[in-house]
């Protein structure tokens, strides 16, 4: 196990710290960037090595059918935190707007019924000084970037601590900084109910890590690919630390860990020899599956079924109504998202209402997911693609023309799982769409079941 130093906190123990163990459960959120759905071992990786996380999924339920908010970075966060898919989030692309302060995030919904509330990695929901920052969306503490152009690189001279800018050293790789005040974080919250929101940069950025261990002697491949399976295992590695403290601190059973990837693999180095999309079509800003399904593992002892594969169909807006029944408390009233605990807990699966999705980078994109269909509109005006991911899940065969009825619906659903993007007049131009009457960001209409 990589040793490190580990951080002191700015912040005092509170006399909350030393009572007794929590009666509400621990929450853990890991959030890799740019891991793509094959990138691990339990989804079929052959190359780059993942024991930690494999382990996490023999411990708990691998889930198949899992899908991130978007297929880039600050939408996709969004609709992590604040519960809505990208047809009614405030941030519906990458620097494309902020949180405000009348947005409900997950750490607001878990700091009102006493949990600490820590982020530390990469947040890209609003910058310093804005109504976005951290601290002013739930967080007690947070240790990071603010921003994702920043967030490329790893040997920065600085970092963000509560909003502050601090000095970092260059040669000192963030990602290890941000581990280390993972782990400092669980430990000085022990004591207390706790939400760690850790959305770790690996591999995400430049391929640069400190070395390329364990891949720098015997692999005979390029060195990019090296340096790219590296990064995935220094995460791995990374979510083996966590998972070690929590035993050590006997919390294993006391807390619930989620993983995940933010979107899908980005690098063509990826997926060229190690096949990170796995079996999908498309990578990062597509939304075929390959952009947007992604790896997705819960673990909590004792609750959660252990070493089982589930095909439940949910997605990153479900995870705040997930975490408030978690917590024994309710969430926001309108959001996309409904909690899928009583699935995690192998009780019953949920029927999923329509997953829905649009992208603004290549103009204006549309994906909807009803059960087994998929479509997608490329543009505005333009057909729509059909695909069956039951029986098609590379989404080779367009299978619209011999499905009408299906379409219309598709079609019916795309119009109305969505409000115009009024904090982004000029994003909104590109939709192109018939609209409802217009709604303020935050409260949203929802969307029709096909």
């Amino acid at each position: 196990m990589r040793k490190m130093r580990f951080l002191r906190f700015l912040f005092p123990i509170s006399r909350a710290n030393a009572v007794s163990a929590p009666q509400k459960p621990n929450i853990i959120f890991i959030v890799a960037d740019d891991l793509g759905y094959g990138d691990l071992g339990c989804y079929g990786q052959k190359l780059i090595r993942t024991p930690n996380i494999d382990k996490l999924a023999k411990q708990g339920t691998r889930f198949t059918q899992f899908y991130a908010g978007s297929s880039v970075c600050g939408p996709s966060r969004c609709s992590l935190m604040t519960g809505y898919h990208t047809g009614h989030a405030r941030v519906r692309g990458n620097n494309s707007a902020i949180l405000k302060s009348s947005d409900v995030t997950v750490a607001k919904t878990l700091r009102d019924v006493g949990y600490a509330t820590g982020l530390i990695g990469k947040w890209d929901l609003g910058h310093e000084g804005t109504s976005g920052e951290p601290m002013k969306q739930g967080f007690d503490y947070s240790f990071g970037y603010l921003r994702d152009s920043h967030a490329h690189n790893y040997w920065t001279d600085h970092l963000f601590r509560n909003g502050q800018r601090i000095p970092k050293a260059r040669n000192v790789y963030s990602h290890d900084l941000c581990a280390a005040e993972s782990l400092d974080f669980i430990r000085h919250e022990q004591g207390r109910p706790f939400f760690l929101y850790a959305p770790f940069t690996l591999p995400h950025g430049f391929l640069d890590p400190p070395n390329d261990e364990p891949y720098d002697k015997q692999y005979s491949w390029p060195l990019a690919n090296r340096k790219y399976a590296a990064m995935v295992t220094r995460l791995d590695t990374t979510v083996g630390e966590i998972m070690a403290l929590l035993d050590e601190l006997k919390l294993s059973e006391k807390t619930i860990v989620f993983f995940a990837s933010d979107h899908g693999p980005d690098y063509d180095v990826g997926n060229r020899l190690f096949q990170s999309n796995g079996p999908l079509r498309g990578i990062k800003r597509d939304l075929y599956e390959g952009g947007i399904r992604v790896p997705m593992i819960v673990r909590w002892p004792g609750k959660i079924p252990g070493g089982i594969t589930s095909d439940q169909i949910w997605a990153f807006w479900d995870f705040l109504p997930t975490a408030a029944e978690i917590a024994g408390t309710v969430p926001p009233t309108g959001i996309d998202g409904v909690s899928v605990l009583p699935s995690l807990l192998g009780k019953s699966s949920i029927e999923h209402s329509p997953l829905y999705w649009e992208f603004y980078e290549y103009g204006f994109q549309q994906a909807v997911r009803v059960r087994d269909w998929k479509t997608i509109r490329h543009a505005p005006g333009k057909a729509l693609e059909l695909y069956d991911l039951k029986n098609d899940l590379g989404e080779e065969e367009d299978v619209a023309a011999s499905n009408p009825q299906v379409v219309r619906e598709m079609e019916d659903t795309l119009q109305t799982a969505r409000s115009p993007y009024l904090d982004r007049p000029d994003f909104e131009a590109k939709a192109m769409l018939p609209n409802s009457s217009p709604v303020e960001s935050g409260h949203r209409s929802k969307a029709k079941m096909v």
